[in-house]
């Protein structure tokens, strides 16, 4: 199968991967961290109750595996395009089916990209779920600008900004005519003004189905 990013000028793929020396640089940090200069525990009333913290940290030197995590990242198809200046990333994931809706999910503050992983495949493949093929959608998940693995904006942008730069994503790169869009905590504002400013290549599923 050709790969995605060959029939769109301009996309490159993209995998993740921190070298060994980075996540070891980290871990000792953490595991160095001088806690005698933090201010005696005052459970939650000054901030992250210290004890909870001190296990959330011994939890990341000796219980996390980051190389378990950096494979399910890249088991998605990662790219990145230049959009308005940013370099933005984004996961691609086909839908089945002969006539996938688009539909792009944007993720929160401070989140990521990572709160959809348990999403991606049964919204692209719902007959893989016991689903109905022609329900399937095509999944765009992008970094919002400044976010995970997209480039950083010149200056600060907020969510209506953002909603430009997706819509420049969807419309002008990736060639959708019309797509579906769902986000939560800051991708819903991000959304809203999709539906404001972008309408009518964006659609509120609520609203109209672009397949009929």
């Amino acid at each position: 199968m050709k790969d995605f990013s060959e029939t769109i000028p301009n996309v490159t793929p993209f995998e993740f991967h921190v070298s060994d020396d980075v996540l070891e640089n980290i871990r000792n940090r953490v595991a160095t961290y001088p806690w005698h200069e933090m201010p005696d525990d005052g459970g939650w009333d000054y901030g992250t109750n210290m004890e909870y913290l001190k296990e959330l940290c011994a939890y990341w030197v000796d219980g996390f595996d980051w190389r378990a995590q950096e494979t399910r990242l890249n088991s998605f198809s990662h790219f990145k395009t230049p959009v308005d200046g940013i370099d933005m990333h984004f996961i691609h994931e086909q839908g089945s089916g002969t006539n996938p809706m688009p539909l792009m999910i944007s993720h929160g503050w401070p989140g990521s990209v990572a709160e959809f992983f348990d999403l991606i495949e049964p919204l692209a493949h719902p007959e893989r779920f016991g689903g109905d093929i022609q329900d399937a959608f095509t999944v765009i998940t992008p970094s919002l600008p400044g976010f995970g693995f997209s480039g950083r904006p010149p200056r600060p942008y907020g969510p209506r900004k953002m909603a430009s730069v997706i819509s420049s994503l969807m419309t002008d790169v990736l060639g959708f005519e019309s797509y579906l869009a769902q986000g939560g905590d800051w991708g819903g504002a991000v959304c809203s003004w999709l539906g404001y400013d972008h309408a009518p290549a964006f659609f509120a599923p609520s609203i109209v189905d672009p397949r009929r």
